[in-house]
């Protein structure tokens, strides 16, 4: 049975506003009732000029996209989703690994929630073998010089009757009892925003740090994968690292082939 939208509150405004100390002081959120798509707003809105920190939230998001243009929608009133504008001063070349930092800061807020969570390389968010909150970051050229624009997707209330697939959860399902979206979307911007920040300011030392953090938190390191590529070829063999640059090593027939989170479109555990 799905539940009355009485007990699904709306995100609460006030507590997003730019006078609440609980959010980080380069944030300015809008929260919208209801958008198709976060990540196309701020698409749109970087390209006019919008400031970094620019965060648009969706109270209810008709027209999600993850990767490879995938498109999902979750009821009213059940899930976290928005998207942050960021202009890094990092080197483009360093910018591959904005997705596994997104997805390791989500991770380690989700689990200072309770959740015993994990990080699907490159950026799924699991709780065992099941999904939990996707990441979606696009490159978007503006006058201002190329932005990021950061899409996060988090299945918070969602019942069992209303999982899209079988291979995704909930953070209600998981805990087994009600969680206010708005101290979700609260502890996952502060993470996001002080993990973007510590990278930015921390040079090649912070980034082997962090490349060193997500290997830990990565739960697709040790297990056996099949890589599905764009040419319809396939890969199987061990997850054995997390290279330097981001990219997941597979060993097969006592060969390591590094693959980036650009050049594959499915990584299955098998």
């Amino acid at each position: 049975m799905t539940p009355d939208s009485a007990v699904r509150p709306p995100l609460d405004k006030a507590r997003l506003g730019s006078d609440n100390p609980e959010l980080m002081p380069d944030l300015t959120v809008e929260v919208v009732d209801t958008l198709e798509s976060t990540n196309a707003e701020v698409a749109r809105r970087a390209q006019e000029g919008a400031p970094d920190g620019l965060v648009v939230v969706a109270d209810h998001q008709t027209a999600g996209r993850g990767r490879l243009d995938r498109t999902w929608e979750s009821p009213a009133g059940t899930s976290v989703t928005f998207s942050i504008l960021l202009r890094p001063h990092t080197p483009t070349r360093a910018w591959p690994w904005l997705p596994l930092l997104t997805g390791y800061a989500v991770d380690k807020a989700l689990q200072a929630a309770g959740l015993e969570a994990g990080v699907k390389w490159p950026n799924d968010v699991l709780v065992g073998d099941k999904k939990v909150a996707g990441i979606l970051v696009e490159r978007v050229e503006t006058p201002e010089g190329p932005a990021a624009v950061v899409g996060v997707g988090i299945n918070v209330g969602l019942t069992p009757d209303e999982l899209p697939v079988d291979t995704a959860t909930s953070i209600e399902i998981e805990l087994g009892r009600p969680v206010d979206r708005t101290d979700v979307l609260v502890e996952v911007l502060t993470a996001v925003r002080e993990a973007v920040d510590a990278w930015e300011m921390g040079g090649d030392p912070s980034g082997m740090r962090l490349h060193e953090s997500y290997a830990a938190a990565c739960v697709t390191v040790g297990r056996d994968v099949r890589v599905d590529l764009p040419d319809g070829s396939v890969l199987e063999g061990r997850a054995v690292a997390i290279d330097p640059a981001g990219q997941l090593v597979v060993e097969s027939d006592g060969v390591r082939t590094p693959v980036s989170a650009g050049d594959v479109v499915h990584v299955r555990a098998v």
